[in-house]
C-alpha cells in the first residue's frame, strides 16, 4: 500500500447506518468488538454481544464474518463458533461447525516460541501467546521492553523466514502470504459474503489491509479509536460506539 493513500490523522466522519444496508460486514475482534485487556485471556465477550451479532448476521442474510489475529480455536472458545471466521491474520478460515482450513504449524514457530519464552524469563510483565500456527510477544504489561522485544522479533523473523506482524504492544511471528485484506477478498468470492458491499471495522494497524481491500471492492473501512493516518473512510470513537452503531443497524 502506498503511504500517499493514507488519510491524514484527522477526525473522520461517523459512518451512517445506511452503510450497513446490503453490506458484507467484516469485524475485527480485539479493540473493536471488545476492549483491549491486559492479557489476551482477560477479554470478556458477553452474551449480549453474541446475540447482537447473530441478529445482525441474520438481518444481512448471513453476510457477517469475524476477521481476527486470534486463532480460530480461540475465537470459538470465546463464543464465536456460530459465525464465519478468519483467524491468524487471514491464514485460517472456518464456517460454523466445520473444520478449520489452515496451514500446518511450522517447526520454526516452535523455535521462535522457545526463544520468546527464554527472553521473558527475567522480565515480569511480558507475555508469550501461543497460537495455533503463530506466536506473539506482548509487552503491554512492560512497555520498557518494547524496543528490545522488537529487535528480537526482527532477528527471529529473518532467521526463520517468517512474517513479522506488528500490533498494539505486540510482535507476532507467523507464516507469510496472507493478511486481513486477502482474507476479506477470499471471503467476498464465496457465499454468503458474495454480492454484498464490503464494510470492514477495525482498530489496529493490522486492519489497514482490510480497509484497503474493502475500498478496492467498492466498500469502506471504519476505524475504531483515536484519529491516525488510515485508509478507513469513517471512524467510531471506541468499542462502545461500535456496539451502539451495530445495534442501530439492527434496529433500522
Amino acid at each position: 500500500m502506498s503511504e500517499s493513500a493514507f488519510a491524514p490523522p484527522s477526525a473522520l466522519p461517523a459512518p451512517p447506518t445506511t452503510l450497513l444496508d446490503g453490506a458484507a460486514l467484516f469485524l475485527d475482534f480485539d479493540g473493536t468488538l471488545a476492549p483491549l485487556a491486559e492479557t489476551p485471556d482477560a477479554v470478556d465477550v458477553g452474551d449480549d454481544l453474541l446475540l447482537l451479532l447473530a441478529r445482525l448476521r441474520d438481518q444481512l442474510g448471513g453476510r457477517l464474518a469475524i476477521i481476527s489475529g486470534r486463532s480460530i480455536a480461540t475465537l470459538r472458545e470465546l463464543g464465536f463458533g456460530d459465525f464465519l471466521l478468519s483467524g491468524t491474520h487471514g491464514l485460517e478460515f472456518a464456517r460454523p461447525g466445520a473444520a478449520v482450513n489452515a496451514p500446518p504449524r511450522l517447526p520454526a514457530i516452535d523455535a521462535v516460541e522457545a526463544a520468546f519464552n527464554t527472553f521473558v524469563e527475567d522480565k515480569p510483565g511480558l507475555l508469550v501467546e501461543r497460537k495455533s500456527i503463530s506466536v506473539g510477544l506482548h509487552f503491554r504489561g512492560a512497555p520498557q521492553w518494547g524496543e528490545e522485544a522488537g529487535r528480537l522479533a526482527n532477528i527471529l523473523a529473518d532467521e526463520h523466514g517468517l512474517a513479522l506482524q506488528r500490533g498494539k504492544m505486540l510482535y507476532e511471528l507467523r507464516p507469510g502470504g496472507a493478511d486481513k485484506g486477502s482474507a476479506l477478498i477470499a471471503l467476498m468470492q464465496t457465499a454468503p459474503m458474495a454480492g454484498g458491499v464490503p464494510v470492514f471495522i477495525g482498530d489496529d494497524v493490522t486492519d489497514e489491509e482490510g480497509f484497503a481491500a474493502a475500498a478496492e471492492l467498492g466498500g469502506a473501512g471504519i476505524l475504531v479509536g483515536a484519529p491516525r493516518a488510515t485508509l478507513a473512510a469513517f471512524s467510531l470513537e471506541q468499542v462502545a460506539a461500535v456496539r451502539h452503531y451495530l445495534a442501530e443497524g439492527v434496529a433500522g
